[in-house]
């Protein structure tokens, strides 16, 4: 999976949303086959995924596919419909635990080998919305097909009722989940990390200070609710034109400084190193500037 900054929630039975999502600046989208699909809607948004997925370019969008939990009706449906090439990942609700995940794996691989597509060529991002799933995260983010997380500290619901938390904008209150979540991440060699997510659809001001937070604490991206938060998102997750100036010039300086045998040099007035170097040339690779 690509890194990616804004990644936007759409129902999945709600084909002109899905339409205009997948004609938006989002780097990815999440069409939801679980919570924002009621119970009479089920089968209209497994067919309309699946019809989204037959259709999908490689120019538009990543797409991921939320399936209801492993103890519903519909997870085995939800698979063979969303198996398709076009298909990203799956983002997993409801996990416990590894072997969650590897309950998933068994039920997705069968559609695949259904689909005719390759074993395994379907990722998993899984939703850490549960008290256990916080818990044994390393484990979790260490099993078959994870190729990037989600980390849940939404206010007034599954995780905050979980685990009992009061929500407040500065999110002191998660500040523990969110950064073992990081560090977990991290260790997996995970790419994209993403949080979830801004329920305060005007407070376009708190959104900036929010993800700018989480930026800054190691996550990479974040899930959307609404589309009129993507640019803000891609902004502050992204980097501008002058910080890419300056982590190219970064590189170049430090590359120069190598040729000449030497282990550090200074550059714009700071000491920088190979861990300076490194530190720029991921940040570029992330953005896709490091060209």
């Amino acid at each position: 999976m690509k890194p990616v900054r804004s990644v936007l929630f759409v129902p999945g039975h709600r084909r002109s949303m899905i339409d205009k999502a997948l004609a938006s600046k989002a780097d990815a989208l999440i069409l939801d086959l679980e919570d924002a699909v009621p119970e009479t809607e089920k089968q209209l948004a497994r067919d309309t995924v699946a019809d989204v997925l037959r259709t999908a370019t490689d120019s538009g969008p990543q797409i991921l596919v939320r399936p209801n939990a492993l103890d519903t009706d519909h997870f085995g449906r939800d698979a063979e419909a969303a198996t398709n090439s076009a298909l990203t990942a799956f983002l997993l609700p409801k996990l416990f635990g590894r072997d969650d995940v590897v309950r998933f794996d068994a039920v997705v691989t069968a559609a695949e080998v259904s689909a005719g597509i390759d074993r395994g060529s379907i990722g998993f991002v899984p939703s850490l919305e549960t008290a256990a799933s916080i818990n044994r995260v390393d484990e979790i983010l260490a099993a078959p097909r994870v190729v990037g997380v989600m980390a849940a500290a939404a206010k007034n619901a599954d995780i905050s009722r979980e685990i009992g938390f009061n929500w407040s904008a500065e999110g002191t209150e998660t500040l523990y989940l969110r950064s073992k979540v990081v560090v977990a991440a991290r260790t997996a060699g995970l790419r994209v990390i993403m949080l979830g997510l801004w329920q305060e659809i005007d407070n376009l001001e708190g959104l900036a200070r929010f993800a700018d937070t989480n930026n800054d604490l190691g996550f990479t991206g974040q899930v959307l609710i609404h589309p009129k938060h993507i640019d803000i998102v891609n902004d502050v997750y992204g980097l501008s034109d002058e910080e890419a100036e300056y982590y190219r010039g970064l590189v170049a300086a430090f590359e120069s400084g190598t040729e000449r045998g030497l282990g550090a040099v200074t550059y714009a007035g700071e000491h920088i190193d190979l861990a300076h170097a490194n530190h720029a040339r991921q940040l570029l690779t992330l953005a896709g500037t490091d060209d």
